[in-house]
């Protein structure tokens, strides 16, 4: 099913495989034992695990895998678009196309490189694309792990025909926590957000920490 592993490090490897249900995905691992596990359909990262072989992110079991459709889980890449403004599916369409592996993908720094596991993703504007979005652009991500087992993604989004368009994107990740009721954020206080658990009211944080005792949508 898979192919020959591609190494750049000789303690790093990338291999590409497929998943279940027959779509593309790259595996990235680390020598120390972290790994993370990418779907060329949405370039999503589905699985990123520390080097006990825990699992980070969250996927719900009651998700239903879909033909070319996102999975609820891991981290859904949002674009052109995050939420559900304006003509464009949910969330933006970038999560529900096929994305191609960069076989010439960028060097990683000398400083940068040692142990280092990563892919090159890119996602171009196709015809039925710019029925909906009519801008022509280059997406490409950088998915990496380190030789210390964090986990990196870094986009790059390039205007082709040089038209200015204007664009929102997200890493709409799902993190798996052992006890939500333990969990703070912090660092929002004074923002104004949606509240979508409330017909989209625009409300501003007043608290120092969020803290989760109810269903949030926001």
């Amino acid at each position: 099913m898979g192919h020959s592993a591609v190494v750049w490090d000789f303690r790093a490897a990338t291999e590409i495989t497929k998943d279940q249900n027959g779509i593309g995905q790259v595996v990235l691992r680390t020598p120390q034992g972290a790994s993370a596990r990418v779907s060329l359909l949405g370039a999503q990262v589905t699985s990123s695990r520390n080097e006990q072989g825990g699992e980070l992110l969250f996927t719900s079991s009651k998700t239903v895998s879909k033909a070319l459709k996102a999975t609820r889980g891991g981290i859904p890449i949002c674009f052109p678009q995050f939420g559900n403004c304006g003509s464009l599916e949910l969330h933006g369409f970038a999560r529900n196309r096929m994305w191609a592996v960069d076989e010439n993908p960028p060097p990683l720094p000398t400083n940068d490189s040692s142990g280092k596991s990563f892919v090159d993703l890119l996602l171009k504007s196709s015809e039925e694309d710019m029925k909906c979005w009519p801008h022509s652009f280059e997406f490409r991500l950088r998915v990496s792990v380190t030789k210390d087992g964090d986990l990196s993604l870094i986009s790059r989004i390039r205007n082709i025909n040089g038209k200015p368009f204007s664009f929102s994107f997200a890493y709409h990740t799902y993190l798996l926590v052992s006890d939500i009721s333990e969990i703070r954020i912090e660092g929002l206080e004074t923002l104004d957000y949606l509240d979508n658990l409330f017909q989209k009211e625009r409300i501003t944080e007043q608290g120092d920490a969020i803290t989760f005792e109810s269903e949030v949508n926001v």
